[in-house]
């Protein structure tokens, strides 16, 4: 029972983290609007596609991180004395 209601909770926190495309557009539209850019202009378009890029950049540099380093560990010799 346990078991079944961290996996429930494992799966909501997952799922929480997910936003549709909709959504993150119109975030980041009331983000560039809140560095005063208007609608249907150049600045504002650039501002969205920076957005974009630094988002598509932090995704490439996440995927080159490695949250569990490989360690390789040598055999090591012990000798044993006879008795």
């Amino acid at each position: 029972m346990l078991s079944r209601t961290i996996a429930v909770i494992a799966f909501g926190l997952l799922l929480s983290g997910c936003v549709t495309a909709e959504q993150q557009r119109a975030a980041d539209e009331e983000k560039c609007r809140s560095y005063g850019f208007t609608r249907k202009n150049d600045a504002f378009a650039e501002c969205l596609q920076r957005l974009e890029l630094d988002r598509r950049a932090a995704a490439r540099e996440n995927r080159y991180v490695d949250p569990f380093p490989q360690v390789i560990y040598r055999p090591v010799y012990v000798p044993v004395k006879a008795k």
